[in-house]
Parts: C-alpha cells; sequence; structure tokens
C-alpha cells in the first residue's frame, strides 16, 4: 500500500464502505466468477485508481459507481496488465512480429557472452 493512502485504507469510512459494497455483490467477482463457476471476491477494486489527488474526493474513494467486486487473480490481472511484457505480435497480414532479441551488458557496455 502507498503511504499516502493508508489513512484512507485504514478509515471507517473505507472499511464500511468496502464491506457493504462486497455484501451487495454477494461476495462474488464481477469478472470471472459464473453461476457454475463461483468466485470469491475479496477485493473492492477502485476503478478509477486512487491518487494523492483524489484520494481524499468521497466521489471517487467511495463512490460504488467507482468500484468493482474482484477476487485476488482478477485484482493481480488489473493491476499487472501494464507491467506484461509483450513477447509477440502480429503485422498487417497475420504474420508472426518477435521482439528483438534484449541483450545484456556487462560493465563498460560490451556484450555478454550468449546475451
Amino acid at each position: 500500500m502507498k503511504p499516502w493512502a493508508e489513512q484512507f485504507y485504514n478509515s471507517e469510512a473505507w472499511r464500511s464502505c468496502r464491506d457493504a459494497f462486497l455484501q451487495s455483490k454477494g461476495y462474488l467477482c464481477e469478472r470471472c466468477s459464473t453461476p457454475h463457476n463461483p468466485v470469491a471476491a475479496k477485493i473492492a477494486h477502485h476503478k478509477t485508481y486512487l491518487t494523492k489527488q483524489n484520494v481524499n474526493d468521497p466521489y471517487i474513494a467511495l463512490s460504488w459507481d467507482n468500484l468493482e467486486a474482484l477476487c485476488q487473480d482478477c485484482h493481480n490481472k488489473e493491476h499487472h496488465k501494464s507491467k506484461r511484457k509483450k513477447r509477440y505480435s502480429f503485422d498487417e497480414n497475420g504474420n508472426v512480429i518477435l521482439p528483438p532479441i534484449r541483450r545484456e551488458f556487462r560493465e563498460g557496455g560490451t556484450p555478454r557472452a550468449g546475451g
């Protein structure tokens, strides 16, 4: 948790909001839960991420319109999707385009063997 968000996430207002919201969603993940495969939601995720600038704005921080009930896996995917490395892509003809080979360098800028 970011230091500037600790006070908010430890507040009674947030805890009450989170608990009531998750209960209203039946504690089920809104992304991956299905009637035949229920998945427990333990996280009330802010769709508009909280920042230093908006953490004290109740219309963002405490609004149910800005919350989504998520399981841990879906929450992790949400927050790490921009960090995933794209391993390949496709050109306009559908041909695979591999990423450039990453080379590791020693101090001084010379390539390491095998890299």
